[in-house]
């Protein structure tokens, strides 16, 4: 049996995965959403409008659902919200009430949900979306009245700021790299350190350090090909720059790609190492400058 054939699956006390049936080349094997908490219980992401899949949550819920929270208001992580809050009458929490989702609370950075057997905090991670929220669980908080021994104590939901086996599209002009790389930062160097990773698309990753290193250490390496494509051509648009700059990936993947070399270049321009008539049009001219 998959871990991602869409039912229910137990990934420690508290914590439950089901992963819905969108598998595609931006979500892989589906949208994970998630079930946390011992007693009443809180659903990250209830991914997207699929009446399977939200009948799954409430069940697997069993009557004890309570709060909604959403990552990011993207389409396959949010719509199912207002699907699940009519199934369950739970509470739809979220940084902001847009692209169709409805919050009846919004929350930010530092909002903290605690009840018996449930410590959650957000953390504000603009970059992949400027709304973007993990959600990071200590299952060992005393204030939440729950002893975990086993599995990961501090665990961040973390939607798709980071994900399982590929990495994450950041498309102007509500993505932003510059941020992104910050929020990467910022989820590396929590204190206490993170424990696990939960993704809203793929497996627990097991080394957060690592695989955050390996997501800053990937997109800085394409920075500096994108600066190095750039001052080889002195000047050129997107289009012209993609095939250098993304040689190694499938022609499938190039129009997804083509975002987020779109977001290196306007970071390229706010450090100061690129130049163009216009960050926010896509198809500008964009200039080599700046210190190499």
């Amino acid at each position: 049996m998959s871990d991602f054939d869409h039912r229910p699956h137990p990934l420690a006390a508290g914590l439950v995965r089901i992963t819905a049936a969108n598998p595609g080349i931006m979500t892989g094997p589906g949208t994970n959403s998630y079930l946390v908490g011992t007693e009443e219980l809180a659903v990250i992401d209830p991914g997207p409008d699929q009446p399977d899949h939200l009948d799954r949550i409430a069940e697997a819920g069993g009557g004890r659902i309570r709060w909604i929270l959403v990552t990011h208001t993207h389409p396959d992580h949010a719509p199912g919200a207002a699907g699940l809050a009519q199934r369950t009458g739970a509470s739809r929490l979220g940084f902001a009430s847009r692209d169709g989702f409805e919050a009846d609370r919004t929350v930010g950075d530092g909002f903290q949900l605690q009840a018996p057997g449930l410590s959650l905090r957000a953390v504000h991670t603009p970059g992949h979306a400027s709304n973007h929220l993990c959600y990071l669980l200590d299952r060992q908080d005393p204030a939440a009245g729950l002893a975990v021994d086993a599995g990961p104590r501090r665990v961040l939901f973390s939607g798709d700021h980071v994900m399982e086996g590929s990495t994450v599209v950041i498309s102007p002009p509500d993505g932003d790299m510059s941020q992104y790389l910050a929020s990467l930062h910022r989820v590396r160097d929590l204190d206490p350190a993170v424990d696990a990773i939960a993704p809203g698309h793929g497996a627990l990753i097991d080394d957060p350090v690592a695989a955050i290193d390996n997501y800053i250490e990937h997109r800085l390496r394409r920075e500096e090909k994108v600066a190095g494509a750039l001052r080889a051509r002195g000047a050129g648009t997107v289009d012209d720059l993609l095939p250098d700059v993304y040689d190694d990936v499938d022609d499938e993947r190039l129009p997804i790609a083509r975002r987020s070399l779109w977001a290196h270049l306007r970071k390229l321009v706010a450090d100061q190492r690129a130049e163009s008539d216009d960050v926010d049009d896509v198809d500008s001219v964009w200039r080599g400058g700046g210190p190499a």
